[in-house]
């Protein structure tokens, strides 16, 4: 069985890891240390929760019709994308409205944790 939430995880993994060497290489001399700190926090939050969908993708081979996790994976994906891409954006941009996304992919993270939470405490693997 294809992982469609594997294979998130696994492309968010490999753009976390060039986005941080980047980072780490390309963008040192050009942002100021408040937008480089703005920087390194989209790539650990990328990477945490690109782990997080990995572990969704496993627990789906057990559940694989489990709604909450699929609605936790659908979640941990807006959050990545929402929460690290406008810190990404708002970092290389410089333009501060894009921080008033960020926000909505942390509520996004915030959902997906707490399906996670609500599959583990008691989902039947049928439900």
């Amino acid at each position: 069985m294809r992982s469609q939430f594997l294979f998130f995880a696994a492309v968010s993994g490999f753009i976390a890891v060039a986005m941080g060497a980047f980072g780490a290489h390309g963008l040192k001399a050009i942002l100021d240390a408040d937008m480089l700190a703005v920087y390194k926090t989209a790539v650990m939050y990328q990477f945490w929760h690109s782990l997080g969908l990995g572990l969704i993708a496993v627990f789906q081979l057990h559940a694989p019709t489990s709604k909450r996790l699929i609605q936790a994976g659908w979640a941990m994906l807006t959050g990545i994308v929402l929460f690290s891409g406008s810190l990404y954006l708002l970092a290389l941009s410089g333009i501060k409205g894009l921080g008033m996304i960020t926000p909505f992919g942390g509520l996004a993270f915030l959902a997906a944790w707490g399906l996670l939470a609500g599959f583990a405490y008691g989902e039947s693997p049928s439900e």
